[in-house]
């Protein structure tokens, strides 16, 4: 994440990971203020074992684009609505609108959780007790529609 203050929000996205037994690495580095810091995360992400970069930011949101100019790896991008944001429309337009050849898989405004669940299914994809976990989710979420619309009609 970019700042600190971005935890509450990208707080989800570890909850989800850590749900589906997947091992999360969690630091603050800004695009603006640690550029170094930035390089050296995006171009040794891989090398480290890391298969998915989950980058929230808020404001300008720079830290997605950024990193996926640099890594090989997918990186999904969840923007922040912060203190200096346009209603987070800057940080949606800022992650969104990644020119040809970078792209950043973007997530609703404040959607990590969902972020979370995308980089578990990229991992299920070639990670079977990932994939396994993942179609319980899944059926756990169809089972909680179910549950709902039967109680309600009681």
């Amino acid at each position: 994440m970019g700042s600190i203050s971005d935890m509450p929000v990208m707080q989800e996205a570890i909850d989800i990971l850590k749900g589906f037994d997947i091992e999360t690495e969690v630091d603050i580095v800004s695009a603006h203020r640690t550029p170094e810091k930035l390089f050296d995360f995006s171009k040794n992400a891989h090398t480290r074992g890391i298969s998915v970069i989950i980058a929230g930011a808020g404001g300008a949101a720079h830290l997605p684009g950024m990193v996926a100019s640099m890594s090989p790896l997918p990186v999904i991008g969840v923007p922040v609505k912060s203190s200096n944001s346009i209603d987070g429309w800057d940080s949606v337009l800022s992650i969104l609108q990644m020119p040809g050849g970078v792209p950043v898989a973007t997530v609703a405004l404040n959607g990590a959780k969902n972020a979370g669940i995308l980089a578990a299914q990229i991992i299920g994809s070639s990670d079977k007790c990932v994939l396994d976990k993942m179609m319980a989710y899944k059926e756990g979420l169809k089972q909680a529609v179910l549950n709902a619309s039967e109680n309600l009609n009681k």
